[in-house]
């Protein structure tokens, strides 16, 4: 499930939906330095990482959906779950959204190209 010429191998590690060997950010998973940047193309099988201009605006559609619903089970589990304000819970939620920016930024757009682009196994020899 996790092996190279899986989905999910291609967007938990970050790597190009077509051959899972180049990478899709200049930088590593965490950093906050050049969150955006990705080549213009793969270094190993030359796979587009721009299709076509606004290609990753559906990849904010992806994270409002994951951000929403875990934004919801956490503020209804520190709120009903725990008794804390609601106030107490946004303060949490800010705190977590501040450092998981980046991650979520980056798995939605991986999680969007992989929707548009398959694994082709001749690049992975």
């Amino acid at each position: 499930m996790f092996k190279k010429g899986s989905k999910l191998y291609s967007i938990l590690h970050l790597k190009c939906p077509r051959c899972h060997k180049g990478d899709l950010f200049h930088t590593g998973t965490w950093s906050f330095q050049d969150i955006a940047g990705m080549p213009d193309y793969c270094p190993n099988c030359k796979q587009n990482y721009m299709p076509e201009p606004g290609f990753y605006y559906g990849a904010m559609f992806v994270s409002y959906v994951f951000w929403g619903f875990f934004c919801i089970i956490l503020g209804g589990t520190t709120i009903i779950g725990l008794g804390w304000t609601v106030n107490q819970a946004m303060l949490l939620l800010v705190f977590i959204s501040a450092i998981f920016f980046v991650w979520l930024f980056r798995i939605s757009r991986a999680i969007w190209f992989n929707l548009m682009v398959g694994y082709d196994k001749k690049w992975n020899d």
